[in-house]
């Protein structure tokens, strides 16, 4: 892999991980009393908002969520739906049904599959797609999306892409051929503990992946979507280097818009018992903290959690929200029955969730951006 010069990497490598524990730790408070009375919140205080001693002032925090976000977002919340074009993956990951260690029918949809899977989708109403492989990056690569990105481009206005990392040269590449966002979650800031749970494949190399957003940023892609998956190790402690990394980005890659993800581990095939997972009060106190951070970020739901919870939390901080998905591909149109990546919680369909929604008072928006608005 060729690595960049000047990245987030020789940040984290600065990182002392005893002293972001001991701020942790030792926020108490009359800590959280003072960052809550600021106007603006900075990444310096992001330690304890996250801490135990912020969980006190959680109904505080979650009133100042929600105002943050309609004052921005206004009474909307973004759909968006994911579309698994194959199951391929050259990894070995401890916690992921797609893992190459596990005995699965693997399948990559033909480009006739994929149309019929965009006719099924566009159906629905959404307008803006998530597409999600696995990592292979061999079958399914550049060649791939070439063949692919223009025939899903005709059914979708806005396209995210969560694969295996790419280079700066593949984003502008794959920028052209339509892509509008690119997800790429670090899943662990914690370089011992991401060894233990990435074991074979490209995805054991560390800091390619850590340098993943900085290569987007040089590409000139419309939105970088980071992450952590909850479950592997201390949640505070990684959402803490995860505000590091967000705010880096957006001082140096200022013209691209930003989303964050909180996924907590999920049941699949093969996959490892989580040892972390933060509780639901404790989610909720993370959602708010990063909306307290910064308003103007796009904060992101799956349908790995529970109908309930989603429907409590909608208006806290929320502003796309997944609906109606399938973790296999072939899902929607053949409504294939093999392996999915993971179990999904929520199971209503778009029109049970768009009606979720509008109870809650808000506005579905099937589409996240048009590039028309940022022509010119």
């Amino acid at each position: 892999m060729e690595y960049l010069q000047s990245s987030f990497y020789q940040q984290w490598q600065a990182f002392d991980d005893n002293q972001l524990q001991t701020h942790l730790t030792q926020a108490n408070a009359s800590d959280v009393t003072r960052v809550l009375a600021q106007s603006n919140i900075e990444v310096a205080d992001m330690a304890i908002l996250l801490s135990k001693a912020a969980q006190p002032f959680l109904e505080q925090m979650a009133q100042r969520s929600q105002a943050l976000t309609r004052q921005r977002f206004g009474h909307t919340l973004g759909f968006f739906i994911p579309l698994y074009l194959s199951n391929l993956c050259a990894n070995d990951c401890s916690y992921c049904g797609f893992s190459m260690s596990n005995k699965l029918k693997r399948t990559t949809l033909t480009p006739q599959q994929v149309e019929a899977e965009c006719q099924a989708i566009k159906a629905l109403g959404f307008d803006n797609i998530l597409l999600v492989t696995g990592e292979h990056e061999t079958k399914v690569g550049m060649a791939y999306f070439a063949q692919v990105l223009p025939i899903i481009k005709r059914y979708f206005s806005y396209v995210m892409l969560e694969v295996q990392p790419l280079s700066s040269e593949q984003y502008r590449a794959v920028r052209q051929l339509g892509v509008d966002a690119v997800l790429v979650y670090q899943e662990c800031y914690q370089q011992d503990v991401y060894a233990k749970h990435h074991l074979k494949g490209n995805k054991t190399d560390f800091r390619w992946r850590l340098e993943t957003p900085d290569r987007l940023g040089q590409s000139g892609m419309d939105k970088i979507g980071l992450g952590c998956l909850l479950g592997l190790t201390d949640w505070r402690l990684d959402c803490l280097k995860l505000a590091r990394h967000l705010d880096y980005l957006q001082k140096r890659y200022w013209r691209t818009r930003y989303s964050v993800a909180f996924p907590r581990l999920r049941p699949c095939m093969g996959g490892i018992e989580p040892q972390h997972l933060p509780s639901n009060a404790q989610l909720v106190q993370l959602i708010c903290a990063f909306r307290l951070l910064n308003p103007q970020l796009d904060i992101v739901m799956s349908t790995r959690e529970s109908a309930t919870l989603r429907d409590n939390i909608l208006k806290l901080g929320i502003t796309q929200i997944s609906a109606g998905s399938k973790t296999q591909p072939g899902g929607y149109a053949d409504q294939t029955k093999i392996l999915s990546q993971f179990d999904i919680d929520d199971e209503r369909s778009p029109k049970q969730m768009a009606k979720a929604v509008s109870a809650a008072g808000l506005e579905v928006v099937w589409k996240d951006w048009d590039a028309s608005y940022s022509a010119g």
